[in-house]
C-alpha cells in the first residue's frame, strides 16, 4: 500500500496560503494530508506589517504548528522562494520532525553564513529596472537594503505570473500583501548549524523559465549550498504552483516516494 505523506506548503514574500490552492486540492487528491500556511501578517492572517518586528514574528505560525507535532509524525517542509529561509530555520529547530525539504525556486542558504547574504546577493545581482512597478521602503537610509517589499501589479503579470491563467494573476493582485525581508536580522552568521539544519536531506527544484528568480542565480546557490537532489521543470514561471500545479504535484510525490 503506498505511503500517504504530510506536506506543510510555506509561501514567498507578499504571498499567503492561497497562492497553494491548485496544489492542495491535488496532493490532497491523491491522499495525501496538506497544511498550506500563513505567516505573519501575510494571506489571511489578522497581524498588521507593523506588527512583525522580527523574522521570529514573521515565522510564529509554522513554528507554532511544527512545536506539537509527535517525534512520529515527520512533514515535507515546502518552501517557495523568500519561503526558503523560513523553511531553513524551521531546519534548524525542529531537524527530527521533518524528512525532507524542498526548496522551489527558493532561497537556499549553507551552514556556514548568513541566510540574509542570499537576498543581498539577489538584490545586488537584479538591475532595478527588471523589478518594474514594485514598491519598496528604505528604513535603513537609501544607500541600505530595502526594508519591505510589495509586488507591483505590472511586475507580476508581465514576470512572476507570466504564464499562468488570467484569474490567477488578478486574484493576486487583490491579495498580495506588503512584507518585512529582515536583511539586517538574517544577517547573523550563526542562525544555522551543520548539527540541524545540515542533517535535513534537501531537494531543490529549480525552474528554467523564472524571471523572478532567473536560472543563473538559481544555480549559483546551488553551486554554494549543494543540495541532495535537483530537478528542474522547463517552461515555468516563478509561480509553478498556479502555472504547472499537475508537473509540480507529481514531482513532489516522487521526492516522497524516494526520501520518506
Amino acid at each position: 500500500m503506498e505511503r500517504k505523506q504530510h506536506f506543510v506548503l510555506i509561501h514567498g514574500i507578499c504571498h499567503g496560503a492561497w497562492c497553494w490552492y491548485k496544489l492542495v486540492s491535488l496532493l490532497k487528491t491523491a491522499g495525501h494530508q496538506v497544511t498550506a500556511l500563513d505567516l505573519g501578517a501575510s494571506g489571511v492572517d489578522p497581524k498588521r506589517l507593523e506588527e512583525i518586528i522580527s523574522f521570529s514574528d514573521y515565522l510564529q505560525p509554522l513554528m507554532d504548528f511544527l512545536a506539537p507535532l509527535p517525534d512520529d509524525h515527520k512533514v515535507i517542509l515546502v518552501g517557495h522562494s523568500y519561503g526558503g529561509l523560513c523553511i531553513s530555520i524551521a531546519m534548524e529547530r525542529f531537524p527530527k520532525k521533518i524528512s525532507v525539504a524542498v526548496f522551489i525556486s527558493a532561497c537556499m542558504p549553507h551552514h556556514s553564513s548568513s541566510p540574509g547574504t542570499l537576498i543581498q546577493q539577489y538584490f545586488k545581482r537584479t538591475p532595478v529596472e527588471s523589478l518594474m512597478d514594485c514598491q519598496f521602503t528604505f528604513d535603513k537610509g537609501p544607500e541600505k537594503p530595502p526594508t519591505s517589499a510589495l509586488f507591483g501589479p505590472k511586475f507580476m503579470a508581465a514576470k512572476a505570473y507570466r504564464h499562468c491563467q488570467l484569474e490567477d494573476v488578478e486574484l493576486a493582485k487583490m491579495l498580495v500583501r506588503p512584507s518585512e525581508l529582515f536583511l539586517e536580522e538574517l544577517a547573523t552568521a550563526d542562525l544555522l548549524t551543520e548539527e540541524n539544519f545540515g542533517s535535513v536531506d534537501r531537494v531543490f527544484i529549480g525552474l528554467e523559465d523564472d524571471e523572478v528568480m532567473v536560472e543563473e542565480f538559481q544555480r549559483l546557490m546551488l553551486e554554494s549550498s549543494p543540495a541532495k537532489e535537483v530537478k528542474f521543470i522547463s517552461g515555468s514561471d516563478h509561480m509553478v504552483m498556479l502555472s504547472k500545479p499537475k508537473e509540480l504535484c507529481q514531482l513532489l510525490q516522487d521526492i516522497a516516494d524516494k526520501f520518506c
